[in-house]
């Protein structure tokens, strides 16, 4: 059954440049529970999953919704199955909407979301570019605060094999892609690409829940 609230909260951040507590106005303007379906077998490991997204960076609950669908299906084969997935509405001033380390940081630490994090934002200030970029343990050293999040934006394509590839990085905490036709883990996402090996799907249950992201049912 699905749940739903809409709470307010003034967020206090600190700026990176100064020591000084400014008041930023970001707003949880929405909470719900993704009901999904239960896979035909049963699963080894669970993942608790929190999917944030943007007003005004043109992402919606009905865009999401059936991507964390397609989502959960492909990490099935591996034998992990998506205890909880919580969709949050967040309302934040603009220069917000688009990832970039030293703004994103402060977003992640003022909302402390369960991770792994997924945030659908508008576009990206990074460079190099990526449409959709996966933070694990291994390269988020000095970004603590964006550890185990995923960042996605408008410009990403195939949504659901797009956040499924991305969470087996964060998972696996290693940024390998992989030459194998078919394989979730080649270098760009597209429809056929879905596929874990079995060495890939023991290091994503291994690394997952030695990090505490995956637990036993």
């Amino acid at each position: 059954m699905i749940s739903h609230m809409r709470m307010f909260a003034l967020l206090f951040l600190a700026a990176a440049p100064v020591h000084a507590q400014v008041a930023v106005p970001i707003s949880v303007t929405g909470r719900e529970e993704i009901a999904l379906e239960q896979g035909a077998t049963t699963p080894s490991h669970g993942i608790n999953i929190s999917f944030a997204y943007l007003n005004e960076t043109g992402w919606s609950r009905e865009e999401i919704r059936p991507a964390v669908a397609q989502l959960a299906r492909i990490l099935e084969q591996c034998g992990v199955t998506l205890k909880s997935a919580e969709l949050v509405q967040v309302d934040a001033p603009a220069r917000f909407r688009d990832f970039l380390t030293p703004i994103s940081r402060q977003l992640a630490a003022a909302l402390q979301l369960a991770k792994p994090t997924v945030y659908f934002v508008a576009g990206t200030r990074q460079s190099p570019a990526f449409d959709a970029e996966a933070i694990g343990r291994g390269n988020s050293r000095t970004r603590p605060e964006l550890a185990d999040t995923v960042w996605v934006t408008r410009g990403t394509r195939d949504l659901g094999i797009a956040l499924a590839h991305e969470l087996a990085h964060v998972l696996m905490d290693s940024g390998e892609h992989s030459g194998e036709p078919g394989n979730l883990m080649r270098e760009d996402t597209a429809p056929g690409n879905t596929r874990l090996s079995a060495g890939q799907c023991a290091q994503l249950r291994g690394t997952g829940a030695a990090n505490g992201l995956l637990k036993l049912p």
